[in-house]
């Protein structure tokens, strides 16, 4: 059975406390944070601030992801604020550097993950799939919430489970994008155990309900 993370981009951000709370009464697993810059993606959310305010707020698992250019330079930083898994993408630096960023993160004593977009191929995951404890795999293209899944995405997902099944079968796949009731059940025969919702959680009035749906959906 699939973990389910909300998103809190699509959470309302004048009662992001509440909403927080709501969802871990709700049966939520973990909470996923979107970080974006601007550059790397054509949206700006939020920072190390509000990653600390939220960790402040709940202690549940907060599941970082920084869409960001040089994910090295604030990798540290977000571990500091309270992120227990810190995600970031193959696509924003070097490969040299995104090792040290992965590395960096497991020295701060927390999880690191690497991420790929949706032109980027399984085999760009390569080289960091024995280190990875996550790999996320982007089912729209990452910057806005409320995409429509990308269907053509399960191929890669399910050539990643393969892999890391003989590699590292303890790293963690997980889906971000489009996840509801009618994509979580692809997403899980795929390989997925982690499911990033945003609208189809925090769209809902009873989050709970939002959150059984997803998890249970067949």
């Amino acid at each position: 059975m699939a973990m389910i993370a909300p998103s809190i981009l699509s959470a309302d951000f004048a009662r992001l406390g509440e909403e927080i709370q709501d969802v871990e009464r709700g049966g939520a697993d973990w909470l996923h944070v979107d970080v974006m810059d601007g550059l790397f993606v054509p949206n700006i959310s939020i920072g190390i601030p509000v990653v600390q305010s939220i960790r402040r707020a709940t202690d549940m698992f907060l599941d970082v992801h920084l869409m960001i250019v040089e994910p090295l330079r604030y990798a540290a930083r977000f571990c500091e604020a309270g992120a227990d898994m810190v995600t970031v993408h193959v696509e924003a630096d070097t490969p040299a550097n995104i090792t040290a960023a992965l590395e960096t993160i497991h020295a701060c004593g927390k999880k690191a993950g690497i991420v790929l977009k949706p032109a980027t191929p399984a085999a760009a995951a390569e080289p960091w799939l024995a280190m990875a404890d996550m790999v996320l795999v982007m089912t729209v293209e990452p910057g806005f919430g409320g995409q429509k899944f990308m269907a053509d995405m399960l191929p890669k997902i399910r050539a990643l489970r393969r892999r890391l099944d003989e590699v590292n079968p303890a790293c963690r796949l997980e889906a971000d994008g489009g996840v509801d009731t009618d994509t979580a059940p692809l997403l899980t025969a795929a390989g997925c155990g982690v499911l990033v919702a945003g609208s189809a959680v925090f769209g809902r009035a009873d989050r709970a309900a939002a959150i059984r749906g997803i998890r249970d959906a067949r």
